[in-house]
């Protein structure tokens, strides 16, 4: 039965879509409609309103949409829809404020004379109103009405022209900042939860362990890794256009004729394009640098994008001569002020020591007052003229309210297709195609393709990736990133304005377009685009790196970027620690000769005996290194012939569970049942008949499974073995010398600590016990950051303990200070010795192995090291023999 109200809810939605009634309650109403009728159907029937649910009951999957935009949990930290409406609003307000106009009539002034020249124009406005406004239907209108009577004035072909339109007006569903990203990555970090859990079981049920290594977590994401993974797919779906429309114009001309521009190409000229770019291309450096430089999160470039938005409204709409621009010099001269003052002055209020961070302090109040000053002003004018603003900020209100309450709906329904089995009916689809993860993918793009032809994208985003996403993540075999996943629904997603019947860029632009525009026309002119975005789809899926090497490169090079220790990157530095070793090999070795040739001899026996320990470890790491390449060989040496084994054993694995997990079930209902008769009956012979299939499927696994299975494990742990030796011995190699340059840097602040320690003994004469106790800690204190005070720090730490009890131990004390100077005075002359005639030795051999050898103990990754790693760890790797 649950299969019957799974394909009545499927039903409903798809009849309420099909009639016209609103998505944002056709989504909702199917599913309180199905979960109605299933639980009062199971209550009537079987006496159970829970009996037609493949699990829980009618209310707690009501409440479960309901409570939640993400039909999971409600996480309250989870911000990221708040920069929905900021990007509206700025959206919006750059519609309204004519910036679209101006942009397209300048630049096809500025390209009208090369072939094909106001199509390419068409596409770099669309491009720019993209990362500006990302509001599909205002640029598509926009566009229509300027571009589309020019083009045809100019005999450009009507299939080309709607269609060049109609294309480059979706492109603000990929290029950032989009709302497609910001929704779909809300999904995915839902998502990911679900695909780690699913790939923890998945590791338990193929290795026995409970806990899987963090090497091998699925990584979430967030609106900004969104929008820096989508940056170069979209620009490269911009070029995908342009060079469509160059090299069609070149082949044939007549269909894409060269436009004289009207006028010189003069400074006057020059002026009136920069006046139309560089304010949209200054706002899309805010918005995008801002969250690329880890200046702002997401939501706070949305603010700034609304801001910026605001102003560039009260200078483009004003017919004031005099002041029309005064508010956006003020506003500049404001950020540049602010710019200035936090990059130069301490702006923490509490940490105000000086006149010179009190000057700052207030430069900055100033400064901020002029900037909200600057916005105030705007928004005056945008209000008082044609009552802009009021309509914006209506229009943001419409949209958002019809965002949010799809994303309630969808989550209902969602909610409602979990209640009766649909996912694990997917799931269980999925992986029962042939082929793996690229089977699984190919048949979900090509679902979402499909479903772009009757759906929106937000319906595709907050009903299709909360079923499918999990899916794909998991699946260790492609291993992907929910970046790249994201970026490739969206591409995908942007197809559903284009196709047919209901584009909605096909619709906007056929209400705009003139009655000598035929709609078949309009369809026949999207169909290159469209097979430019699958071809885009095809390349971003080849080359996953183009995705992920920003969100990689900008994580990395962060102020808050992980340690070098971190296990995510392990595998990648490595390879860059494995080519170091490789290429500069001999120089590394003569620094270890040289280190070696070191004199030590009056440093304390302990350091003695850890310089020559790490200075074995560092001339064994390059056998370490074999031994994991080794390691390595053997592995990739008998992948070929075990992989397909092991392919086959874990889909039968997977089998039997599944059919274990019923029979558990079946099993179950029978010991619950106190009646008998036919029924009972069917339940025990359907017992019986799952048993017969799992001992059918438990004969079909090969008997060199478990054999070939402990080999390859063997080698496996032998890599993971060798792998962890090396890392360890790289480890021992480097810290020894680190510590013992920090230690010896530190001889300057441990001389001046040596009246307090040789004094120490006068200070306490005449105090009570606690009061001497108490001076005796505050002397302990200044060591704690000075390395290899530890001998000090003890015979400190005796005098204290021999001033409590009853009764102080004075002579005890007194013995133990003297014990503490004396360490003192020991430590101090091998230090000022070793800070003249060993420190430049040290500090030579460190810089010849720092970035080699020693890369693992790195505070962060130089910049250097940091991009070769992202770019490493932007291609996935197949982690399923883990499996």
């Amino acid at each position: 039965m649950e299969l019957f109200f799974l394909g009545l809810l499927l039903v409903l939605m798809v009849a309420a879509l099909g009639s016209g009634f609103p998505v944002a309650f056709a989504l909702p109403g199917a599913a309180i409609l199905t979960i109605m009728l299933a639980g009062v159907s199971g209550y009537v029937f079987a006496g159970d309103a829970a009996a037609y649910f493949f699990t829980g009951s009618p209310w707690q999957w009501l409440s479960a949409g309901v409570t939640n935009l993400r039909s999971v949990y409600w996480v309250v930290e989870r911000d990221t829809l708040i920069a929905v409406p900021l990007f509206i609003f700025m959206g919006i307000m750059l519609q309204k404020s004519k910036i679209a106009v101006d942009l397209l009539v300048t630049m096809a002034k500025l390209f009208g004379p090369i072939p094909g020249g106001l199509g390419i124009s068409v596409v770099f406005v669309g491009a720019l109103l993209a990362a500006t406004t990302g509001i599909v239907g205002a640029t598509v209108v926009a566009m229509g009405l300027i571009s589309l009577p020019a083009m045809m004035r100019n005999k450009y072909s009507t299939p080309l022209a709607t269609g060049t339109i109609a294309a480059s007006g979706t492109l603000g569903q990929i290029i950032p900042p989009s709302i497609v990203l910001i929704i779909l990555a809300d999904q995915l970090a839902s998502a990911t939860d679900q695909a780690g859990s699913l790939r923890k079981a998945l590791y338990k049920q193929a290795t026995g362990e409970l806990s899987m290594p963090s090497i091998f977590d699925v990584g979430s994401t967030s609106a900004g890794e969104m929008f820096l993974g989508a940056l170069v797919p979209g620009l490269v779906l911009v070029a995908l256009y342009m060079v469509y429309i160059l090299v069609f114009a070149m082949i044939k001309p007549e269909v894409a004729p060269a436009v004289s521009r009207g006028r010189a190409f003069d400074f006057k000229f020059m002026q009136d394009v920069l006046m139309a770019l560089v304010p949209p291309l200054a706002l899309i450096f805010l918005v995008l640098g801002a969250i690329i430089t880890g200046v702002a999160t997401v939501n706070q470039a949305g603010a700034i994008g609304a801001a910026g938005a605001l102003i560039m409204a009260g200078y483009r709409l004003t017919d004031e001569a005099k002041n029309r621009y005064s508010p956006a010099i003020l506003a500049i001269a404001s950020v540049l002020v602010l710019a200035f003052v936090v990059n130069n002055f301490t702006m923490n209020i509490k940490l105000i020591k000086t006149d010179q961070d009190l000057l700052g302090i207030l430069i900055g109040v100033a400064a901020s007052l002029a900037l909200a000053a600057s916005l105030i002003w705007s928004g005056i004018r945008v209000y008082r003229i044609e009552n802009t603003l009021h309509e914006v900020m209506i229009d943001t209100a419409k949209t958002t309210s019809l965002v949010f309450v799809i994303l309630m709906g969808a989550a209902i329904l969602t909610s409602a297709f979990r209640a009766f089995g649909g996912e694990e009916l997917v799931r269980d689809f999925l992986f029962s195609l042939p082929g793996g993860f690229w089977t699984k993918f190919i048949v979900v793009m090509g679902v979402i393709f499909i479903l772009g032809f009757f759906l929106d994208f937000i319906e595709i985003s907050v009903v299709v990736v909360p079923i499918v996403a999990p899916i794909l993540l998991a699946d260790p075999s492609a291993n992907i990133t929910a970046v790249w996943l994201g970026v490739m629904i969206g591409l995908n997603i942007q197809t559903s304005f284009l196709t047919p019947p209901f584009g909605f860029a096909l619709f906007y632009l056929r209400g705009v377009a003139p009655a000598t525009v035929k709609t078949i026309q309009m369809y026949k002119g999207v169909i290159p685009f469209i097979g430019l975005q699958l071809l885009a789809l095809v390349v971003v899926a080849n080359f996953p790196a183009m995705v992920n090497y920003l969100p990689n490169r900008v994580t990395l090079t962060s102020s808050t970027a992980p340690p070098p220790l971190n296990p995510q990157l392990q595998y990648c530095i490595g390879r860059y620690v494995f080519g170091e070793l490789e290429s500069n090999g001999d120089e590394i070795r003569a620094a270890i000769a040289s280190a070696s040739k070191l004199d030590v001899s009056y440093l304390p026996k302990k350091q003695q005996t850890s310089i020559r320990k790490a200075l074995d470890s560092a001339m064994s790491v390059f056998d370490r290194r074999d031994d994991v390449f080794q390691a390595e060989a053997a592995i990739s040496s008998a992948t070929p012939a075990y992989r397909p084994l092991h392919s086959k054993v874990r889909s039968i694995e997977k089998d039997i569970l599944k059919i274990t997990q019923k029979l558990k079930a079946t099993t179950t209902e029978i010991d619950n049942r106190t009646s008998k008769g036919q029924e009972l009956g069917n339940l025990v012979a359907l017992a019986a008949d799952l048993k017969a299939q799992r001992l059918q499927l438990e004969s079909g696994i090969p008997e060199n499974w478990k054999v070939e299975n402990d080999r390859f494990n063997k080698l496996m742990n032998t890599e993971k073995l060798s792998r962890r030796k090396y890392q360890r011995t790289t480890d021992q190699a480097y810290e020894v010398f680190a510590e013992l340059i920090s230690t010896i840097s530190a001889t300057d602040r441990l001389a001046g600590l040596g009246d307090d320690i040789e004094q120490l003994g006068d200070k306490i004469k005449g105090l009570e016990a606690k009061q001497a106790s108490k001076v005796i800690g505050t002397t302990s204190r200044l060591f704690n950051s000075i390395k290899g005070t530890a001998a000090i720090r003890k015979e400190l730490s005796r005098a204290r303990k021999a001033l409590r009890g009853k009764k102080a131990k004075l002579e005890k004390v007194q013995k133990s200070l003297q014990k503490a100077i004396e360490a003192y005075q020991q430590d101090l002359k091998w230090r000022q010795r070793a800070r003249t005639e060993l420190l430049p030795g040290l500090q030579e051999y460190d810089v010849a192995i720092r970035y080699s050898i020693g890369l693992r103990l790195q505070p962060a990754l130089p910049k250097e090291q940091a991009l070769i790693v992202a770019s490493c760890n932007s291609i996935p790797r197949d982690i399923s023999l883990n499996f």
